[in-house]
Formats: C-alpha cells, sequence, structure tokens
C-alpha cells in the first residue's frame, strides 16, 4: 500500500512538472520552417533597427526559420542579398503567461551549432499569435524614454 501511495505522489509531481497542455500544443504547432514575412513597428519614421542583436530588419524580412521543438532547438537563414546568409542557431522555450487570454513569453537564445551559447544571454518575446499557418512576435523596448514595440509576422512554409 505505502509503494502504491509514493508511486501516485512521484507520477503527480512529475506531472506538475512537465509543460502545460497549452504549451505542449503550441510545441506541435510551431514544429517545422517558416518565413519572417514582415517586421513593423509602432512609430512613425525611419529607424535603423537591429534584430536580437544580429541583422538588420531589412536582412531579417524573408528568412527562413525551421523550428525543432522536441529538444527546443532551431536555426534560421537570412535572405537579402546584401546579408551574411550563414546559418544561425538557437534554442528556445515557450512559458505561458496567462491561461485564461492565451499570452505567451517566447525565449530565444542564441547558440553556436552545437547548442552552446556563447554569453548565455536570451530575448524575451511576447508570442502574440500561433496558428497552423500564421505566427507574431512582439517586443517593447525603450527609445528616447518611450515604449517602442516591434512586431515579427511569420508564416508557416
Amino acid at each position: 500500500m505505502k509503494q502504491i501511495i509514493i508511486i501516485g505522489l512521484l507520477a503527480i509531481m512529475l506531472s506538475a512538472c512537465g509543460s502545460s497542455k497549452t504549451v505542449r500544443q503550441s510545441k506541435k504547432v510551431i514544429k517545422g520552417s517558416w518565413i519572417l514575412t514582415q517586421v513593423t513597428h509602432n512609430e512613425n519614421g525611419n529607424y535603423k533597427i537591429s534584430l536580437i542583436e544580429d541583422a538588420t530588419q531589412a536582412c531579417f524580412e524573408g528568412s527562413s526559420w525551421q523550428f525543432i521543438p522536441n529538444n527546443n532547438t532551431g536555426n534560421y537563414t537570412l535572405s537579402s542579398g546584401d546579408c551574411d546568409s550563414d546559418t544561425r542557431y538557437f534554442i528556445f522555450t515557450i512559458q505561458e503567461i496567462d491561461p485564461v487570454t492565451g499570452l505567451y513569453n517566447f525565449l530565444l537564445k542564441p547558440t553556436n551549432k552545437k547548442g552552446k551559447s556563447v554569453d548565455n544571454a536570451g530575448f524575451r518575446l511576447r508570442l502574440n499569435q500561433l496558428s497552423d499557418t500564421n505566427m507574431q512576435w512582439e517586443q517593447t523596448v525603450n527609445v528616447n524614454g518611450k515604449p517602442f514595440t516591434l512586431k515579427m509576422n511569420f508564416t508557416k512554409k
């Protein structure tokens, strides 16, 4: 009887440590190849925007992204002719922050090909939309003391 209780408690603890059902479903949807089709921002004017401390907005538009959720890794390749077209690697995490509204945090951490981060730095984004065909990330930063919001729109290949 003691063993059954211990096994039951162990099973409850293991299930509590796992991802929520919504996050597991999100990982199934994000799996595969995506194109970053458009980057927009909420302010008028021309801004020199560098995304994830890598390249300009123009280099990212049209870039190809691959997400492999079973090990939380992925890669992307910039597409513009003037941009470095080497494949970049990352690890990612999806974290549900509000089950009622369906809001998520998305953490993307650049790595080398073997999955090692040089400085352990990452980028926290908001996963605004995720469907079988579209995905949108949002990041808000301060520019001159005002919120500056970037939106990155993806389409599934």
